[in-house]
């Protein structure tokens, strides 16, 4: 019985939506929620590209999007798609040429406004390459650059505005018979963000491309994504999300799995379950949970760590997690294991030996789902 089953109250019902494909990560339809971030580089620094793109999916990004402004980005795009252990979105705004290189480079994705690059002949020339190198697109409606003609007609960037944005580009496409893309209508606050996404969501299948644009540095982008993110993904909406922070894109990464392990809908590493901290504390909760967060961070098996610092809630989190810890004071605490007290571990040792029993955990739980181990 699932634990859904037994807890209805957290069941999160997604959206319907039509399943389309960036290289080989499948976005919508019954596919799990991926997590993108983008380079800062200058994209024809390859080196420097390369090397930010490895680290990001390391951190567990499943695509990585490039900005593609010139020539020398487009020429570049080649050997860094080459390299990428991930599908590579190429971001292009204006010049149209630069959609057709970035396709024929060999990117899983162009990242457009069709009405943004031209005439209809320019649109199509694009939408050709696309198809013709099995490449996606995504539509990117912005609050911040919104056409003209719409700024005119509602007098200001607002939801109804993005939406009818979005499905003018939708209709670009699809009277050319291209429907391999998906749609994200971004605003930098947080109400018209939510309000555009609804409203997009009951107007097309398309896949759903999540986020807050510019949302602030590592601290506030996080809050304000957390609550922009959390509540469309938690009405069921979105099917692939890109936190925008102005940090290092590796946060943007660890934030957006975050934000999905909170609602239950995407599962990597380990989640850590840690109390504030008070007087009552055995041993120092917040210098322990920061010495764990880095020590784990090469664990990759979902699994659940609880670190509380005294018996109040200490056993009864411990029940709900694979390892656990609770202080009881006299320089030591209790280890649980699999949700039972095992032993007792000094304060001392305690950080060496939690790691060593998440690490036994984890290759514990990696030969159950092997396989091997269902043979």
């Amino acid at each position: 019985m699932s634990l859904n089953h037994v807890r209805p109250w957290r069941n999160i019902y997604r959206r319907e939506s039509r399943k389309i494909h960036v290289g080989n990560v499948p976005v919508g339809g019954d596919a799990p929620i991926s997590v993108q971030t983008m380079t800062n580089t200058i994209t024809s620094d390859v080196k420097a590209t390369i090397d930010q793109v490895q680290r990001a999916a390391e951190a567990g990004a499943d695509i990585v999007r490039v900005s593609v402004p010139d020539e020398a980005s487009s020429k570049a795009l080649k050997e860094i798609v080459r390299e990428s252990p991930v599908p590579i979105v190429a971001d292009i705004h204006f010049h149209y040429k630069r959609g057709i290189e970035s396709a024929e480079a060999g990117a899983a994705c162009l990242r457009i406004n069709p009405g943004n690059i031209g005439d209809e002949k320019r649109v199509k020339e694009v939408i050709k390459a696309a198809r013709d190198h099995n490449c996606s697109i995504r539509i990117g409606v912005n609050a911040g650059s919104l056409e003209k003609h719409l700024l005119e007609k509602y007098g200001e960037p607002c939801p109804d505005a993005m939406v009818e944005s979005g499905m003018d580009h939708i209709k670009i496409l699809q009277d050319h018979d291209f429907h391999e893309f998906k749609i994200s209508v971004k605003a930098s606050d947080v109400f018209m963000a939510a309000a555009a996404y609804q409203q997009l969501a009951e107007q097309t299948d398309a896949p759903i491309h999540l986020g807050i644009t510019e949302a602030g540095g590592l601290m506030s982008g996080t809050i304000k994504s957390a609550i922009g993110l959390g509540n469309l993904l938690w009405m069921g909406i979105g099917d692939t999300i890109r936190v925008s922070l102005s940090a290092d894109p590796v946060e943007e990464v660890k934030v957006g799995y975050e934000i999905l392990k909170s609602l239950g809908l995407r599962h990597r590493g380990v989640n850590i379950i840690s109390c504030p901290s008070c007087a009552r504390q055995g041993f120092d909760v917040i210098k322990t949970v920061e010495a764990l967060e880095k020590r784990l961070e090469h664990i990759k098996t979902p699994m659940s760590l609880s670190i509380i610092g005294c018996v109040v809630n200490g056993p009864g989190e411990a029940l709900m997690t694979d390892v656990g810890f609770t202080g009881g004071g006299a320089g030591s605490g209790m280890v649980y294991l699999a949700g039972k007290a095992s032993h007792k571990m000094s304060n001392e040792q305690m950080i060496d030996h939690i790691v060593e029993e998440v690490e036994k955990r984890a290759e514990a739980i990696e030969s159950e789902t092997t396989p091997d181990a269902a043979e």
